[in-house]
Formats: C-alpha cells, structure tokens, sequence
C-alpha cells in the first residue's frame, strides 16, 4: 500500500512541478527514502534523474509553445551544472559515514535528510514571501552575483537532490527580466540540465535499478505533462501558497523523524 502512495507521489510530482514551474522536485526524496525505502544517498541521485527527466519533458512542451529562452537558459545553467556534477562525482561519496566529532556523530544518511529539510523550508518560506520583497531584491542583484549564485546552488542541489526550480525564477525574472510564463519555461530547461548532467556524476558510485527507476520518472513526466496543459487554468499564486504550508509539514516530519534516529 505505502508502495502504490509512492507511485502516487511520482505523479504528484511531475504535476506541481508542471503547474508551478518549482517545488514539485522537492517532494521527490521524501518520497523515495519515506515511501519506497531507498536509502538516502542513493535516493539523493535517484531524484536528480526523476527530476531531470520529467523537466525536459515539460521544457519541450514549453519549447513547442514559444516558452523558453534557450540562451537565458544556458547561460545560468552553465555555472550550477558544473557544481552539481562535481558535487555528485566527488563531494558526496567523499562524505563520512559519520559526520561531527566525537561527542556528536551524525551519520551521514540522516545528515542528508536533515540538510534536505533545511533546504525545504527555504522553498516554503520562498514560496510565501511577498512579492514586492522579491522584486527588491531581485533587482538590487547583478549578473555577476546571479551567476555567483548559481553555482552555489549548484551544489546544493548536489547534496540534497532537488531541482531548485525556486531558486531560478525570481533570477530569471528579475535579472533576464522574462515574463513570468516563459521564466516558468526556461526554468525547467534549466533544472533538465543541472539535473541530468549532475545524475552523470552518480554513475559508477552507485548500482542503480533503472527498471524502478524508468518506471518511477514515467508517472512524473505525464504528471508534467497534464500540470502543463492546464497551467492556464489554475490560480498559479493559491496553489503555491497551498504547497509551500505542505512542504512546512513535511519538513516538520523529516526533522522530528531523523533527530529521534539520533
């Protein structure tokens, strides 16, 4: 039963993040480790592949439609891909098994989970920060800095295996000053290339199970596809403010579960 929430969940995935453009990815190791038992590490690289494919199937979608700006996208991918796959080919599987000293030894499975619930009430409370202090922001915020950013994210994304997709909009829509459906656009052809390319570095330090894992990004991407199409129908603004109180919860969840391990 916890199995069949899981595929569920691979669905729910790809439909926020078609919708929305961000914040579906996050739900992805949640849902790998929580539901599926896959232990965190792997379920850390498993997410950058889900979520890498299922972006690219929604930034053709977009690309069709006129939706995507493939230099904009390009040029700050560029920066944080490179942090994610040396992040993944070499930061993570040189991490500890166990992380602290000796009075407080953290292993490394639940420091990971307890990085990724930091990293989701960062989305959350991105998510519902007003928008006028974003714009500010924003615009106080140089190329050089954005791309400074990028790459820090980079490796961010790299730890914890999320897409970062709220991390890129108020970027691209505030330095690339791109209209808010094509920022949505291009912000999944960028978390399609971070991902992907950043899944490479995985490869050979895991044995992966691409049966489940195909299987698995298969219901995110028609879940993207069916988010996509009716992204024109939904209140973009309640839906966000409805999942960043989801993510909070889930974040709560993670945080409670993991420090009772300790």
């Amino acid at each position: 039963m916890i199995e069949y929430l899981g595929y569920f969940g691979a669905l729910c995935i790809g439909l926020i993040l078609g919708l929305t453009g961000a914040g579906g990815s996050i739900l992805t190791v949640p849902i790998l480790v929580y539901l599926m038992g896959i232990n965190p590490v792997v379920a850390t690289g498993y997410s950058l592949f889900v979520v890498g494919a299922t972006s690219a199937f929604g930034a053709l979608q977009n690309i069709r439609q006129g939706l995507v700006d493939v230099k904009t996208a390009f040029l700050f991918a560029i920066p944080s891909f490179i942090a994610v796959f040396l992040t993944r080919k070499f930061i993570v599987p040189a991490l500890p098994e166990y992380i602290g000293n000796q009075n407080i030894a953290v292993p490394k499975e639940s420091f990971l989970m307890l990085m990724f619930a930091l990293v989701m009430l960062a989305v959350a409370v991105s998510m519902l920060r007003k928008k006028k202090a974003a714009v500010i922001e924003e615009q106080q915020t140089n190329l050089v800095v954005a791309m400074s950013r990028m790459f820090v994210v980079g490796i961010l994304i790299g730890m914890v295996g999320a897409g970062g997709g709220f991390l890129f909009i108020p970027v691209l829509l505030f330095i690339a000053k791109l209209p808010m459906r094509k920022a949505v656009g291009t912000s999944l052809l960028i978390i399609a290339l971070n991902s992907l390319i950043g899944f490479t570095g995985d490869i050979g330090n895991h044995t992966i199970d691409w049966q489940f894992l195909i299987g698995f990004t298969s219901l995110s991407v028609i879940g993207i596809l069916i988010g996509t199409h009716f992204s024109r129908q939904v209140n973009e603004q309640q839906l966000r403010k409805g999942f960043a109180w989801f993510v909070i919860a889930m974040a709560i969840f993670i945080l409670c579960r993991e420090l009772v391990r300790l």
